[in-house]
């Protein structure tokens, strides 16, 4: 059952009329006018970039900003071929993650957490940030801090979500982070699952067969991977659960498979 985490504000639905310079998009509102609006999501959206299809966009004019319109959500074709909501604001994930874990949603696999901080230096000479460092609650089974790294995921094939649709040398240099975190402390990947028709996760080899390599190391050296699956609605979002991890199921010899269009 969806479980309500955070809650949005009321979105304004349009239609996409393009997305360009990376950090723009072109919207049609449903009243008649054409907004542009600031996309935040600077990768190239495999599978739910679709100009003229629906979007919702946050209206929140500011003297600060540039720009008072923040696409949001894009409608697409869900797997079992009725349309969902995905979310595309790749700023929001560790927002959520982190609302999903003070809910009480990942106690079952991380224990119950005493304290949550953001943006925490690591790494070789301390030069990377992790998303969420975790500080096990007193008596908890495992008292090793734990170290969350966050990564949006909206690619998928039928009911299979797929990171990275791009290669990322951040996102490698990630997963080598946190392998060397291990055994003083417990590394996680959270695949941030921002479509609700997804059911299992696996890394996208076609696009970064690297990183699929580097993910299978990580698993098996002791990395734990949440992939977190959520609900978008125009006001809210729901977690739904956790999806199975199929390490190799994203490898592009596998049937059925298909490179995303970079």
């Amino acid at each position: 059952m969806a479980q309500p985490i955070l809650e949005l504000g009321p979105l304004v639905e349009g239609v996409l009329l393009r997305r360009y310079k990376r950090f723009l998009a072109d919207v049609a509102l449903d009243g008649g006018e054409v907004v542009t609006a600031h996309c935040p999501n600077t990768g190239p959206m495999t599978g739910v970039l679709h100009p003229g299809g629906r979007v919702r966009l946050r209206h929140a004019p500011s003297p600060s900003r540039k720009l008072a319109w923040t696409w949001e959500q894009a409608e697409v074709p869900g797997a079992q071929g009725a349309p969902i909501w995905v979310g595309i604001n790749t700023a929001l994930p560790n927002r959520l993650v982190r609302a999903t874990i003070e809910a009480g949603c990942l106690e079952p696999q991380l224990g119950p957490i005493g304290a949550i901080r953001a943006e925490v230096p690591y790494g070789e000479g301390r030069r990377s940030r992790i998303d969420l460092l975790l500080s096990p609650a007193a008596g908890a089974p495992d008292p090793r801090p734990i170290y969350v790294e966050v990564k949006n995921t909206t690619w998928s094939q039928g009911d299979l979500a797929l990171f990275p649709d791009t290669v990322t040398e951040r996102g490698q240099k990630h997963l080598r982070e946190l392998m060397g975190l291990l055994p003083q402390a417990r590394p996680v990947l959270v695949p941030c699952l921002s479509r609700a028709d997804v059911r299992r996760f696996a890394p996208g080899d076609s696009a970064d067969p690297h990183y699929g390599e580097l993910f299978r190391q990580a698993l098996a050296m002791g990395v734990e991977v949440l992939p977190c699956r959520y609900q978008f609605e125009a006001d809210g979002i729901s977690w739904l659960g956790l999806a199975a991890v199929e390490p190799k199921a994203g490898r592009p010899e596998q049937p059925g498979q298909e490179s995303p269009l970079l």
